[in-house]
């Protein structure tokens, strides 16, 4: 069983830090909470309420929000990272030089970073090669539900079993179902790239096309993310789990997802420089879709709806036409291009 005082360094108070945070105190933990924003710390530390990213639920004492990185992670022996993957690399090389040899590192972000087409847990090695204790938490999880307490399911990631189940032992709860996965590749690239086809889904639900073209994104769309995931090493199993299908539904068609809500206003007819303007927190799949569009390109996939969605965000593409493309697109067996499935 957990040690009820553990102390666990969140490092990201963003609505999914705050809402793990919420859950491990109530487990017990002591949570050194870092926020970036030095205003809104002062204002958690006082109101005990994040504002900003999850508001209506009251911070117990034993979450104690910092804006130093340092205290948050100095001599920890559990570092939760929530950060966006594109601020994920510098805020790793501002940790380091504070992180224990024997942490046990967890990633709860959801991305690949643009530059080097790596996932999460790569980038982690490459800046702390001595992370010797490394895994991810994902799966279908709405942060404000996990935070209210609604019954959800979770993946808990690592190369090693016996890492993948002292997270399960961490953050299992009554409320929380925490399933175990040895594939670490397989489920952050699901984590990732469901947000790209959330977007996808979201435009189709913003022309209001209707139900089928939406089971048709969903279920061709994790096609196009096992086609990518099994070619970067991830086993096609890991795609009809938590991580892959169940997160794909989820941020598809939930309401409280942000990704959708990006694909919905293109949809409308606003433009993305409206859309992100107007938002607070980040829709990873704005800066993911360029990274699995790199992707698809690199390892020769076809991935249409991938294609279609990269050039509608950023190539100034309008839906319509994009559409039309996408029904012209040749039909081939169903797995192609799905190593193990084909």
């Amino acid at each position: 069983m957990i040690n009820h005082f553990l102390n666990i360094g969140v490092v990201g108070a963003g609505s999914w830090g705050t809402a793990l945070s919420l859950l491990l105190s109530g487990k017990g933990c002591q949570i050194d909470l870092w926020t970036y924003e030095k205003d809104l710390c002062n204002f958690m530390v006082q109101k005990r309420e994040n504002r900003e990213y999850l508001p209506g639920f009251s911070l117990p004492e034993n979450i104690r929000p910092s804006n130093s990185l340092q205290e948050v992670v100095a001599n920890k022996k559990v570092v939760l990272l929530v950060v966006p993957t594109h601020v994920l690399r510098s805020t790793l090389k501002t940790l380091k030089p504070f992180i224990a040899a024997d942490c046990l590192i967890i990633n709860a972000s959801k991305g690949i970073e643009n530059d080097t087409l790596l996932p999460i847990h790569k980038i982690i090695q490459e800046i702390i090669p001595q992370a010797n204790s490394l895994a991810t938490l994902s799966g279908p999880t709405f942060a404000r539900e996990v935070a209210q307490g609604i019954p959800s399911a979770i993946v808990a990631a690592a190369n090693e079993q016996e890492i993948a189940e002292q997270v399960q032992n961490i953050f299992d709860t009554d409320t929380l179902k925490v399933f175990t996965s040895n594939d670490l590749m397989g489920v952050e690239i699901g984590g990732a790239l469901k947000n790209v086809i959330a977007i996808a889904t979201g435009i189709a639900d913003g022309l209001k096309l209707g139900f089928n073209p939406r089971a048709a994104l969903i279920n061709r769309g994790l096609v196009e993310i096992t086609r990518i995931g099994t070619a970067m090493g991830a086993r096609p199993e890991t795609f009809s789990g938590l991580s892959g299908m169940g997160d794909l539904v989820l941020t598809c068609t939930g309401d409280l997802s942000r990704n959708r809500m990006v694909g919905l206003k293109l949809g409308q007819g606003m433009k993305l420089t409206e859309i992100t303007a107007s938002m607070n927190m980040v829709a990873e799949g704005i800066r993911t879709v360029t990274s699995a569009y790199q992707l698809k390109n690199k390892f020769d996939i076809q991935a249409s709806i991938i294609e279609e969605t990269y050039r509608v965000l950023h190539e100034g593409k309008s839906p319509q036409q994009a559409l039309e493309d996408l029904m012209n697109v040749e039909t081939k067996s169903e797995f192609t291009g799905i190593k193990g499935l084909e």
